[in-house]
């Protein structure tokens, strides 16, 4: 697990740059654990396989297969092969906020319905291409290189325009299912509206749907794992990430996930890790 400092250290980064590129990552930090990032996440995985969840769904990344994680998602590495290699590709919430208004199709909205998407070997090698003009351009000073931030804007803009071609028919198909549909919805409403409620009747209300029918469907799409379960889920990755990576106490993160009091945030933490907050940000400065 990376310790506070490594987070602090490398949000800094993020900022300061606006991309941050790493080469050749062939461990996640840990396994079966929910991981939330406020940025733009692309991934272009080189050799060997992993396999995760994002948000509710299970998905296999093999050589050449490309990921666009959104911010705010949350990701769940289950595990990768020994010989794995991805290149990671961090890009800052101003830069990406940009990049919405600069790209030709405006449409970010599929990479909610799955951020997988499996290139042939030349449109892999272009992608590498552009991540690697990406890293160059990120790499010279403002002073030096005085279009640096305009340069960084159209790489990614060109790099997503590529992407967004490659993955039309996997859209497609995948837009076909309405059951789908509605998994999808109901992610990204937990994402935009989790400070704000963590009841399933809520966001029910919002699909227009009653919140037995809308656990029927969540159920079904993930094998058992109900509406609620997956927002407390969402929740406690969002916390966890404010205690690593913020200097925010308790009690400012309790009230920012919404809750009225801090006691009952950290009766709701640790019931779900079995960790107090207090106790979990401890054993991860430590490095345990």
């Amino acid at each position: 697990m990376y310790k506070t400092s490594d987070y602090q250290e490398q949000i800094s980064a993020i900022e300061q740059t606006g991309i941050v590129v790493m080469h050749n990552i062939s461990l996640f930090s840990a396994y079966n654990t929910d991981i939330v990032c406020p940025y733009l996440t692309l991934l272009l995985t080189k050799r060997g396989y992993s396999r995760s969840l994002y948000d509710l769904h299970e998905s296999v990344q093999r050589e050449n297969d490309f990921s666009c994680v959104l911010p705010g998602h949350v990701i769940r590495p289950l595990e990768s092969s020994k010989d794995c290699l991805i290149t990671i590709v961090v890009v800052s919430q101003r830069l990406f906020k940009e990049m919405q208004f600069h790209t030709f199709s405006h449409d970010f909205s599929k990479f909610d319905t799955s951020p997988f998407c499996t290139l042939t070997p030349e449109q892999a090698q272009r992608m590498s291409a552009i991540t690697e003009q990406l890293e160059n351009i990120a790499s010279h000073p403002e002073e030096e290189l005085p279009h640096r931030h305009e340069m960084m804007l159209a790489m990614l803009a060109v790099g997503y325009e590529y992407i967004n071609m490659y993955r039309r028919e996997q859209d497609r198909k995948w837009a076909s299912t309405r059951q789908a549909t509605l998994l999808n919805r109901f992610c990204d409403l937990v994402v935009e509206h989790y400070r704000e409620s963590r009841e399933v009747g809520f966001y029910a209300m919002k699909m227009n749907l009653t919140a037995k029918y809308l656990s029927k469907i969540i159920s079904t799409l993930t094998k058992g794992q109900s509406p609620s379960e997956w927002i407390e889920q969402y929740v406690i990755a969002q916390a966890k990430y404010l205690l690593l990576a913020q200097q925010m106490t308790v009690k400012e993160i309790a009230f920012y996930l919404g809750f009225n009091e801090s006691s009952s945030f950290c009766r709701f933490f640790k019931r779900a890790t079995g960790y107090s907050p207090q106790e979990y940000r401890r054993t991860h400065q430590s490095g345990q």
